[in-house]
């Protein structure tokens, strides 16, 4: 029998709120103010769930020695902007209710800072679903690395094996694999490659289906 799912570990941008669309309209403003040109559209798609270092080298390897300025000026503008609130993905609230009448442990695991995280939560009501945070910028290397999702486990109080992780983004799917926890994946604006595909218990097409496929699991 299959071990039973102990504790849910929740990507944010993409998987639970529709911002990856959002922040990519950041980028041409803050280009434009500092006289870069603007993002190719390669740069999106294939940068998506990259952070830290490996989101720094990625923009460097199209804005060089500019890299880092660009991104500070892109979390400081998209930060003023998302005050004002983001949608949440279908089928979000739905879940996060079914999972609190489970008494299923949850935690939000996303490669954005803390205060980000945060904000998105307190404006969009879903703060008081979450038992704990943990974010890009306090731990040592950031997706695809599994150190994020691992230390996730640890504050859940449960293993890899009995944790579940939800993302959308090919970073993720390796972090969570890396990690030896199952993932599923509900793709946002890429879908995955079919060797991230392989590395997913399932690819659902919206954040609906989860409580089916925990359902199915419990039932083996």
């Amino acid at each position: 029998m299959a071990p039973k799912v102990k504790g849910v570990i929740f990507d944010m941008d993409g998987l639970m709120f529709d911002t990856e669309r959002i922040w990519d309209q950041f980028w041409s403003p803050c280009c434009r103010k500092m006289s870069l040109p603007d993002p190719p559209p390669e740069f999106y798609s294939n940068g998506r769930g990259l952070a830290g270092e490996h989101q720094l080298q990625y923009i460097a390897g199209y804005y060089g020695d500019k890299a880092e300025e660009l991104l500070h000026a892109v979390w400081a503008y998209g930060g003023e902007q998302i005050k004002k609130g983001v949608p949440c993905k279908p089928g979000l609230k739905e879940l996060l209710s079914y999972l609190e009448d489970l008494g299923m442990p949850r935690i939000v695991a996303s490669s954005s800072p803390r205060t980000m995280v945060e904000l998105n939560l307190q404006t969009t009501g879903t703060a008081r679903y979450f038992h704990d945070i943990v974010c890009g910028n306090e731990v040592k290397l950031c997706k695809p690395a599994p150190d994020i999702f691992l230390i996730a486990c640890q504050k859940l109080g449960t293993t890899p094996a009995r944790a579940l992780v939800l993302e959308d983004s090919e970073a993720g799917i390796q972090a969570a694999h890396s990690a030896c926890i199952p993932v599923l994946c509900v793709p946002d604006l890429h879908h995955p490659a079919p060797a991230y595909e392989s590395m997913t218990a399932a690819i659902l097409s919206s954040l609906h289906e989860v409580p089916g496929w925990l359902e199915a699991q419990n039932a083996q």
